[in-house]
């Protein structure tokens, strides 16, 4: 069996930490089994290593998310990466071809698809592993996971089974209610649904026939090259809501998706991280604060109140979902986000005369990382480090650079930097078009830098 997580998001209903390149699977909020902060991708992934199934999984995801994925789980986590973002059905379909064309994995193989960001117990997957025996046992062209509800929730879908009476370690599924009111959840429990998991699972020619029938290609490079003609709409509906057997294995277990604020804090095992003060009178509220100055919260209930570079917000826990809402049609840049080799944070942002432009960043680079070797078409660069040692290469030169040195880089100079221990710097780009899309890559690895330039000795 070949396990697909699916990595997305648009980062909007855990704003201001979350953003579209940091969506909530990357947050570091939760404690993992030694007490260190971990994010909810790193949970996952810790998850399937205790199983030993990380070694047949890959990660499904777009571009932006690439390097916050490397910088969590590391640089050798097979990842498919879509061209652009375009809903599930698309993404499990260029993963799909990419196991059959270049993995070579067989048609006959069971295909098991399910988010990153699942707050489950390991048995969980076990239940996932059951779903190829289910699968071939029962015939079903999809086997789901069902979740035993715990309360009427109107924020899943359900699953309504077909009652039967035997001792099948799984049901026939009759049809699906996505997101009912709390009256009718209620009713539907007393049916015996189960909350929809959004975990999948096919033989890889099930989706391979789906891709013929609309007469798209099955081979992964021309699908690739394609890809903006597949439909932009999930996997239930271009694909569930079109099956006819499905089966559902019930699981009877812990289960939670963490994607509000209210969620979310009631498995943070603390109610302050970062620098500020919460009142003793203070009742179920937490306060989460990525900014250098402190926040002091005081004498409230049931309020979470988050800071990080992108905004601040404060909110009654129950109604923080309306966040998504509120911010639909706002389309800001991201001003933190995760590397493979470290992290940035944006200061401050201005736009002067004749349309130039002026964006200012503190950039950490981890010890032993580095930035590629590079260029700009549009913009230069004054980099002052205020931590840390490291090399930086200029024009085919590479010098020794510390703490208080003051590096100027021209438009279209070719440079890199590499840490030697974690290296802090102040980035001021100036110039028309100051965009992350302005890079051209020459090497990526620093090691290709050093045999293709010169080391300066000091």
């Amino acid at each position: 069996m070949q396990l697909i997580l699916l990595s997305g998001g648009s980062g909007k209903r855990l704003w201001p930490l979350s953003n579209d390149s940091r969506s909530k699977q990357f947050l570091q909020v939760l404690a993992n089994e030694d007490g260190h902060m971990e994010s909810m991708v790193q949970r996952v992934w810790r998850q399937l290593g205790h199983l030993g199934l990380q070694q047949s999984t890959m990660i499904a995801t777009s571009k932006s998310q690439v390097d916050m994925i490397q910088s969590q789980l590391g640089s050798h986590v097979p990842l498919i990466t879509e061209p652009e973002r375009r809903d599930t059905f698309s993404a499990i379909a260029l993963a799909a071809v990419y196991l059959y064309c270049i993995k070579g994995v067989s048609l006959q193989e069971v295909i098991g698809v399910l988010p990153v960001d699942p707050f489950v117990e390991d048995r969980f997957f076990h239940e996932v592993e059951r779903l190829e025996e289910t699968l071939i046992t029962s015939e079903a062209d999809l086997a789901l996971i069902g979740v035993k509800p715990t309360f009427p929730s109107e924020k899943y879908g359900y699953i309504l089974p077909k009652i039967e009476d035997n001792q099948r370690a799984y049901m026939e599924v009759s049809h699906f209610k996505e997101k009912p009111s709390a009256l009718q959840a209620a009713g539907l429990i007393e049916q015996h649904a189960l909350w929809n998991a959004g975990v999948f699972a096919f033989k890889l020619e099930y989706i391979l026939s789906i891709l013929e029938e609309k007469g798209l290609p099955i081979h992964y490079e021309e699908l690739y090259k394609q890809y903006s003609l597949l439909p932009k709409k999930s996997f239930d509906y271009e694909v569930v809501e079109k099956t006819k057997k499905i089966v559902t294995v019930p699981y009877n277990g812990y289960w939670k998706d963490l994607g509000t604020w209210n969620t979310l804090t009631e498995e943070m095992c603390t109610n302050q991280m970062g620098d500020g003060v919460i009142s003793q009178d203070c009742t179920n509220t937490h306060m989460i604060n990525e900014l250098g100055i402190p926040v002091t919260v005081v004498g409230v209930t049931d309020l979470i109140i988050a800071a990080s570079p992108d905004g601040i917000l404060v909110s009654d826990k129950n109604k923080s979902p309306r966040v998504k809402t509120l911010l639909d049609g706002i389309q800001k840049r991201p001003m933190y986000e995760e590397r493979r080799w470290g992290w940035y944070r944006v200061l401050d942002y201005t736009k002067v005369e004749d349309e130039a432009e002026v964006l200012t960043k503190r950039v950490c680079i981890k010890a032993t990382k580095n930035l590629s070797y590079q260029k700009h078409r549009f913009r230069s660069e004054v980099w002052t480090i205020i931590k840390g040692k490291g090399e930086f290469a200029l024009n085919g030169l590479i010098y020794s650079v510390k703490a208080g040195d003051v590096l100027h880089i021209p438009v279209g100079a070719e440079h890199g930097l590499k840490a030697i221990t974690d290296l802090e710097f102040i980035e001021v780009q100036s110039g028309s078009n100051l965009v992350e899309e302005d890079i051209c890559r020459i090497y990526m690895d620093w090691y290709e830098v050093v045999q293709h330039c010169n080391k300066v000795v000091s």
